[in-house]
């Protein structure tokens, strides 16, 4: 990345401004604006996320605020109510009291001296939710947005559940927001009263996996803030991007498909990051798009930056499998419009472990069972890639071993798909509550596997996940079962492997009981969405964007080093099988601040054999901050565990401060399965 010094306008930055809600609550800014915004106002652009702007999301802010704020922007990064050094509490995610909190500052930002009236707003993951689910909402001065990894339905394409199966990044994503919800404020910031705040937090603490799982199937929990409910709700442009190694893959073509606004889509190969910080690369000038968006919209030039394609993806070539890729190498290509018209949909016939064209498919296709271990799923990487530790899916072969595998010949033309890939499924169970995952993957001349994409299915939402539908035991079910979105070339020699299997643990939580699937052939089918090679843009091999770019991030110092794991393991005594996860950031000092701040997370994931209410999870923070004369940590865990008609979670909170407990919560509580 290029770091820029001389930039348009000099900016002063203002580190902990109170903005009042209508409660009396104050919630904490970060802001850098232009000096001569004194005089002569500009547009305002917030970023509204839970991450704590005084230090653990300061280095990444540091480099893109400052730098729009030099093109001509007041930048301003505030801590979501109950998080960082703002007032009050924060027990779930997108409340409703979040959403009106946002408006409110919306608000209070249009009406400052130096702001011209006109808003933005911008974020990755909750930032860039915020920003949409406030878009559907409509305050007066917002003009444009831009958001990176993100959805626009909170129950089938988040973190949460995947075709009504439940993720095992339900619990990660609940032990991440138990840590940083119940953190202290910075002392620095907020003075006397962080002590107060703090145990105001901890007092109102719970773990959140709790609420996820009271919700299993789509009810008016997860409608809240889904703005797929009513597209029309959102009238101002919209710049959207995400990675096809990020979790988040789907959203960026949909809203493409249904907004009725000014909008853009970019989709890069890269994991949960913004585009200019992209793993893998090639990370592009992202910022340099922002601002080039930022000037159209909220400042009225004429710039070009609505000319181009509607989506820019960039076609992934093949691979050998691995965890991580420092870059995956491809090449840009564009679509006028979404749905493409150079994209077609292309059917492949289930026969006798083979993938044949539909039209070339014999009329004698039979039956086949299935019944796959729990191992099947141990090498399926992060549902959402972080690209650290490395998280991505390993060679499949393995995996394939527990599974239902058809797979073409070897192709004898480059093949390149662009979309959402599904299963069309008949099956039978010998259960009510059966799950199936399906995982496509190149597969190379010398046997590697290496997996494209895949989608999970909960059988019993075969018909929607409003209203769940046990399996009629041996009775015949229909089921479409979608893949993630993905741009994938399968070169000449390499074959086309579809792979079905009846669990996907640890990355999807199983099942009560083993299912034995029989899958019949006859009308089944795997759909690719195909563009030909030779469409245009296809074979331009320069990069439609410029170098990352940014300003120079913050100082810190390493005071111990991080550490990243990602084992698994298997006990053949007591057929004991472990998923274990350490992400740990070291110890950082955060030069301007004297501040000290440490951050560790584990997982653990295990199950034993076959048996099926086996299967735990269990994930632990540790978030320490320290300067002279202040010295606290937190500790939190949560476990969650099953029976074949429960979920049990336990979790543990502990605060100390200056060594000792000041802290300690424990909560044992069970929620019924839905079929699930």
């Amino acid at each position: 990345m290029r770091y820029i010094e001389n930039l348009p306008h000099t900016t002063r930055q203002e580190d902990h401004v109170r903005i009042p809600m209508p409660d009396g609550v104050h919630l904490s800014a970060r802001i850098w604006r232009p000096v001569s915004s004194d005089d002569s106002p500009v547009p305002a652009i917030l970023e509204y996320i839970p991450y704590r702007k005084g230090d653990l999301s300061s280095v990444r802010d540091s480099i893109h605020h400052p730098y729009m704020a030099g093109h001509g922007y007041a930048c301003v990064r505030v801590d979501l109510r109950g998080t960082g050094d703002s007032e009050g509490v924060l027990t779930d995610e997108y409340l409703e009291v979040e959403q009106s909190d946002a408006e409110a500052v919306l608000d209070w930002l249009a009406a400052q001296p130096w702001c011209d009236g006109t808003t933005g707003m911008m974020g990755i993951s909750w930032g860039a939710f915020a920003a949409l689910q406030v878009a559907a909402r409509r305050p007066a001065s917002l003009r444009a947005i831009v958001i990176s990894s993100f959805t626009d339905d909170r129950y089938a394409d988040d973190m949460h559940y995947m075709g009504g199966a439940m993720l095992s990044d339900n619990l990660a994503e609940a032990g991440t927001m138990f840590a940083y919800a119940t953190c202290p404020p910075d002392p620095a910031a907020v003075g006397g009263r962080w002590r107060e705040m703090w145990h105001e937090r901890l007092d109102a603490a719970q773990p959140w996996v709790l609420n996820w799982l009271r919700h299993q199937r789509r009810d008016s929990y997860w409608r809240h803030a889904s703005v797929c409910e009513d597209y029309t709700a959102v009238r101002c442009p919209v710049l959207a991007s995400s990675g096809w190694a990020d979790g988040y893959s789907n959203a960026v073509t949909r809203l493409l498909a249904h907004l009725d606004v000014p909008r853009k889509g970019l989709i890069g190969p890269w994991s949960h990051k913004y585009p200019h910080l992209g793993e893998p690369g090639p990370a592009i000038g992202y910022l340099q798009e922002v601002v080039r968006w930022w000037d159209h919209w909220l400042k009225g030039a004429d710039n070009g930056a609505m000319d181009g394609p509607m989506l820019r993806a960039w076609m992934q070539d093949s691979v050998p499998p691995s965890t991580s890729y420092e870059d995956r190498p491809g090449r840009w290509v564009g679509e006028p419009t979404w749905p493409s018209p150079h994209v077609r949909d292309t059917a492949y016939a289930l026969h006798s472990r083979h993938l044949i064209a539909e039209a070339e498919a014999p009329d004698d296709a039979g039956s086949r069972t299935l019944r796959s271990p729990l191992s099947v799923g141990q090498f399926a990487g992060k549902w959402a890639s972080y690209n650290a530790p490395p998280d991505l899916p390993y060679d499949q072969r393995e995996e394939d071993g527990g599974s239902l595998v058809y797979e073409t010949e070897p192709l004898t033309d480059q093949l390149e798909i662009l979309g959402a890939p599904r299963v069309e499924l008949e099956v039978s169970a010998d259960q009510p509550v059966a799950m199936v995952a399906a995982r496509l993957s190149d597969v190379a001349p010398d046997g590697s596997a290496t997996r494209v994409t895949y989608g999970v299915l909960n059988l019993t939402r075969r018909n929607g996940t409003d209203e769940p539908a046990h399996l009629e035991p041996c009775q015949l079910h229909r089921a479409t079962l979608h893949l993630n979105g993905v741009a994938q070339a399968f070169p000449p020699g390499h074959r086309v492997r579809l792979s079905l299997s009846t669990s996907y643990w640890p990355l999807a939580w199983p099942p009560p009981r083993p299912t034995l699937l029989t899958v019949h052939e006859q009308p089944c089918r795997l759909v690719l969405p195909i563009r030909p090679a030779a469409e245009p843009d296809s074979s331009d091999p320069s990069s439609p964007f410029e170098a990352p770019e940014g300003t120079a991030p913050i100082g810190t110092t390493r005071m111990t080093p991080p550490e990243q794991r990602w084992e698994v393991s298997r006990d053949l005594v007591d057929y004991g099988a472990v998923l274990n996860i350490v992400k740990d950031r070291g110890t950082v000092h955060y030069d301007a601040m004297d501040l000290d701040v440490g951050c560790r997370a584990h997982e653990r994931y295990t199950s034993f054999a076959d048996d099926f209410t086996s299967p735990a999870g269990e994930v632990t923070w540790t978030m320490s901050f320290r300067r002279k004369d202040w010295d606290v940590q937190v500790r939190t865990s949560t476990r969650l565990t099953c029976d074949t008609e429960e979920f049990h979670v336990n979790a543990t909170l502990d605060a100390y401060e200056g060594g000792r407990r000041v802290a300690s919560r424990t909560w044992n509580e069970s929620v019924p399965r839905d079929a699930l």
